[in-house]
């Protein structure tokens, strides 16, 4: 069995449907680069705060002075530019990931799903030979041009569509969902919207996409690989990400899906609608190699169990945040809240409040009160920043936060110094707070 899949995935096959993704990912990219810059995103995110709230252990990650990271993100794009286009592609490829995954490592107050995708699919990207036909590269014979790839190059976005796909409608199974709570949370300040703003405003309608996001998440795959349902599936694709991209305004994210459907058509059915030429490239029969093999099934197998890794720590992920990152958890949770801190002066014993505007943008003070690692990280800045004045001080948190609309709960243990507790990512942190109910 395991050799009859290396030769499926191991067989050269028409590699159109990569190429025209390598288009639609580099413009995309490239989209969400200047993009960035032109709706002031870089600014509030990079330039305003006096500091990023990076993934733990980042923390020597800071943006660039001044307006550094708008050359940054001008630097980005333009490799974006070069994937599109297949020029110097793997310079590309390779700069635009590694530029990207700062980005993500570097700030986490706007968290989105896609920002992660966009790093497992660059780094797909920079090892497939996606730059073999239609390109820059291959006009000017930087490259060999050629128009088949192994059949694992389609494949792996296949397979990783699945894994989020399943993952998304498996989280949505709970409670909140299914009641749709955090959709009417949502929907309820977008009763200006143009057109459908009072449909939005419907229980009937809130429910109809609640369960709706369920279904589609858990079929469309299967919808887009079965050729009786297929296109069925593309207008289903469309339309659901169209309304995702109009409501919800998250980016390139709904687009991408899009994008990623090219793999479920037939390689001649893409070549013939886009690149209009009529060579066909005929399957020639060859193995993944055992190193390829092994590498696939490592990476595939992380990737099925990091959405799980949620149930190794207690309490709901939701409102502990513990496991959420890394896992398709696709908005699923509304919080709200509040954040108190106070600095404890170990000599004396007087406690004084944090003035939080001293420390964070408006961004980050909307974000911080939802998310315990956050607070931690904010606790050892204080702390940091009383030690270099030869102050000895204890730093404590009192936040309250409402999941999905429930009654606000304290999130943190107000009694803990934070600057004390050290951060433990792979066990649950005693100082965030649980209940046996989700209520």
């Amino acid at each position: 069995m395991v050799r009859s899949a290396r030769t499926f995935l191991g067989t050269e096959v028409d590699n159109s449907p990569l190429v025209l993704f390598r288009m639609i990912f580099g413009f995309l990219a490239a989209a969400e680069s200047f993009g960035a810059i032109a709706t002031g995103w870089v600014k509030k995110t990079f330039i305003v705060p006096d500091f990023t709230f990076t993934m733990i252990g980042f923390e020597w990650l800071q943006p660039l002075d001044g307006n550094g990271m708008i050359v940054y993100f001008i630097i980005m794009g333009t490799a974006a530019l070069g994937i599109m286009l297949g020029l110097f592609y793997r310079a590309s490829t390779f700069v635009f990931l590694g530029m990207w995954t700062m980005v993500y490592l570097m700030q986490k107050t706007h968290y989105n799903n896609h920002y992660y995708l966009l790093v497992l699919l660059s780094a797909a990207m920079l090892l497939l030979p996606a730059h073999k036909s239609k390109s820059l590269d291959a006009y000017f014979g930087f490259t060999i041009a050629k128009n088949s790839c192994a059949r694992i190059c389609h494949y792996f976005f296949i397979i990783q569509i699945l894994i989020v796909y399943v993952y998304a409608s498996m989280h949505k199974i709970h409670w909140d969902w299914i009641e749709a709570r955090p959709i009417s949370i949502w929907f309820q300040y977008k009763a200006n919207y143009w057109l459908i703003g009072p449909l939005l405003q419907a229980h009937w309608f809130q429910y109809a996409i609640a369960w709706g996001g369920i279904i589609y998440d858990g079929s469309i795959f299967f919808l887009l690989l079965h050729p009786k349902t297929r296109k069925l599936g593309f207008v289903l694709s469309i339309f659901f990400n169209l309304f995702n991209s109009i409501v919800f305004q998250i980016g390139i994210f709904p687009y991408l899906m899009i994008g990623l459907t090219v793999f479920f058509f037939p390689p001649d059915t893409i070549r013939r609608i886009f690149f209009k030429k009529k060579t066909k490239v005929y399957p020639i029969q060859k193995k993944l190699t055992h190193a390829w093999t092994y590498l696939l099934a490592g990476y595939f197998f992380i990737q099925i169990l990091l959405p799980l890794r949620h149930h190794l720590f207690k309490g709901n992920v939701g409102f502990t945040e513990e496991g959420h990152r890394l896992s398709w958890r696709m908005m699923l949770r509304s919080k709200s809240g509040f954040l108190n801190m106070h600095v404890e002066h170990v000599k004396t014993g007087e406690r004084e409040r944090v003035n939080l505007k001293n420390y964070l943008s408006r961004d980050q003070q909307g974000a911080i009160a939802g998310q315990p690692d956050m607070i931690w990280q904010l606790a050892q800045r204080i702390k940091k920043e009383y030690d270099e004045k030869g102050e000895e001080v204890a730093i404590y948190a009192d936040a309250k936060v409402s999941l999905n609309g429930h009654e606000r709960k304290p999130l943190i243990d107000a009694d803990i110094d934070l600057s004390e507790v050290p951060w433990e990512p792979l066990k649950h942190a005693s100082w965030i707070l649980t209940y046996d109910s989700d209520d």
